[in-house]
């Protein structure tokens, strides 16, 4: 009896064989592969059982990729041999099919592998479709380093899962300022309409260069003694219209005692005192002032304009060391070992005055801390946030889920700020270009009540920029 034939032949696509932690991270995977076809071992469902109880983002995954399957094999009409379409269910973005396991594969490895380990039982299977299809591409496809260095050392095609990075390189992320050349006015000053804007100035150009620029990307050029800073507030082809900036570097615009040290700190600084920008995002390494801006803005706006009824903050509590266990007292009092950060920038903030004494200081710093919650993001979900300042400190710690939950909480009159340094990644399973930050950032860009910056320049102390320079 001849044996049963596993897969159609098609050798202008791929066959990839999906590792369990594919589906785990990402269970909308199964739709990520275009054209090509999709295998997986008996082993993936058995590790997808074997992770699906609790209340973890893997276990959530888990029990959404078997869900996924059971649609999939329940609602075709196809033979499982034969392979399920996944052009209907993926609305046409994956035209190739599922493969499932649906015979018992001979171990094909080398007898001292250990028998009965998930990942050598999976790198089993490849190797049987790659000495079955020898004149198909069979790639396993793991999140798992070292099991794709075992494929690889084996003579198997194995990569990473790249569908869930926003950027193959970080270098090329958005930073929200753009340096204009020295010829820049030679070549779009031609037939410039400029005049007054309220407060500022604004420039109506066309050139090659505008075709580059994105609603409310700063814009800047240093010609010695006369820069021109200006953001982009209008953009169609080839033409756009610029309009000066406030100069938060002036004592005269000093945000609660606070004013920008640098170029991007001022350029900031705009962004945080637009009422019109409701969502804003800070890149930075440590020392740059995210934090300090953040608050000083966040302050004037609550206390002085009344623009919001309180400062919300939050960020998510991925320890750098060893757990140090629970911790007591309320949600407040659980997420302000966490919040160190605030204290000390409200230290700054709070200056003391001659006039006030250290009673006056003691009850400002009573008033404002009363008027600034803290807040888990644990109890995040179904909420809804009106006339607030919400602040998302350590960003970068986000999965692009959590991003949305927490963006999605933004009711009518809230703006939301997230900053962070996607060079200090805490949380295991992120990368640089898979972070929440890095996909709102690429994602918000050009949305004309969003803006973003990324500061360059670390303001701390001669001591943190050196660190941040040499270690």
């Amino acid at each position: 009896m001849p044996p049963r034939k596993i897969l159609a032949t098609n050798l202008t696509t791929k066959l990839f064989v999906l590792d369990t932690n594919v589906l785990m991270h990402d269970p909308t995977s199964l739709f990520r592969f275009e054209e090509h076809d999709i295998y997986l071992p008996i082993f993936v469902l058995e590790e997808l059982d074997n992770n699906k109880k609790g209340m973890t983002e893997v276990a959530r995954n888990a029990r959404q990729a078997s869900r996924f399957l059971d649609s999939l094999i329940s609602e075709s009409t196809h033979n499982i041999d034969a392979g399920v379409p996944l052009q209907t269910p993926s609305n046409k973005s994956a035209t190739g099919r599922l493969f499932l396991q649906t015979r018992f594969i001979n171990n094909e490895l080398p007898a001292n592998m250990a028998i009965g380990k998930a990942d050598n039982a999976i790198l089993g299977v490849v190797m049987f479709l790659h000495n079955q299809k020898p004149k198909r591409s069979v790639i396993l496809v793991s999140k798992d380093i070292n099991m794709r260095i075992k494929a690889r050392a084996l003579g198997l095609d194995a990569q990473d899962y790249f569908n869930d990075k926003v950027l193959e390189d970080t270098d090329l992320l958005y930073t929200g300022v753009l340096a204009l050349p020295q010829d820049f006015w030679d070549k779009h000053g031609k037939d410039m309409k400029s005049g007054p804007q309220g407060e500022h100035t604004f420039y109506n150009i066309q050139g090659p260069l505008c075709r580059d620029m994105l609603l409310n990307q700063f814009v800047y050029q240093e010609n010695g003694s006369n820069p021109f800073y200006a953001v982009v507030t209008e953009q169609n082809g080839n033409t756009a219209m610029l309009r000066t900036l406030t100069d938060y570097t002036h004592t005269k615009n000093a945000i609660w005692g606070i004013t920008a040290r640098n170029r991007e700190q001022s350029f900031v600084l705009n962004l945080l005192m637009n009422p019109e920008i409701d969502f804003v995002t800070l890149l930075g390494q440590a020392g740059t002032g995210k934090t300090l801006l953040t608050l000083a803005a966040g302050l004037v706006q609550m206390l002085e304009h009344k623009l919001y009824s309180e400062i919300i903050m939050t960020r998510v509590t991925v320890p750098v060391g060893e757990d140090i266990g629970f911790l007591p007292g309320t949600e407040e009092e659980k997420m302000s070992p966490w919040m160190g950060a605030l204290d000390d920038n409200l230290d700054v903030l709070n200056k003391p005055s001659d006039e006030s004494g250290e009673w006056g200081r003691a009850a400002t710093r009573d008033l404002i801390r009363s008027r600034i919650k803290i807040k888990s993001l644990n109890f995040m979900r179904g909420r809804t946030f009106l006339n607030k300042y919400l602040i998302i400190d350590e960003a970068q710690n986000l999965t692009p889920k959590q991003m949305k939950t927490l963006i999605t909480r933004a009711g009518p009159g809230t703006k939301v700020v997230c900053m962070g340094n996607i060079a200090q990644i805490d949380t295991p399973y992120l990368t640089e270009g898979s972070s929440g930050l890095t996909y709102v950032v690429d994602r918000f860009k050009g949305w004309q009540h969003s803006g973003h910056v990324t500061l360059q320049r670390g303001e701390r102390s001669r001591l943190a920029d050196h660190a941040g320079e040499v270690l």
